[in-house]
């Protein structure tokens, strides 16, 4: 299973909800990096990525993007198949 990485923010419901998702298709790691106390990696992300918002997901080097996209993605049944890529 690739590196899952999550940018948080304090008090984030869609950072919550996406890492509840996550857990719920079998996902026990997840590298979370809170906007807050790691700002200088929150910064690197945002110009990589060109947004502010959080949460920001990547799976592996796939953006995959905020929670909306996560659970589109999952809806789509595209998540678990990336989720499955080595």
């Amino acid at each position: 299973m690739p590196e899952v990485t999550l940018y948080s923010g304090p008090y984030c419901p869609y950072c919550n909800m996406a890492k509840a998702l996550l857990k719920q298709l079998g996902v026990t790691e997840i590298r979370e990096i809170r906007a807050d106390s790691e700002p200088e990696a929150f910064e690197a992300m945002r110009r990589a990525t060109n947004t502010r918002t959080v949460p920001q997901i990547f799976i592996g080097d796939t953006h995959v993007g905020g929670f909306t996209d996560l659970r589109a993605l999952h809806n789509a049944g595209r998540l678990t198949e990336l989720l499955q890529k080595k």
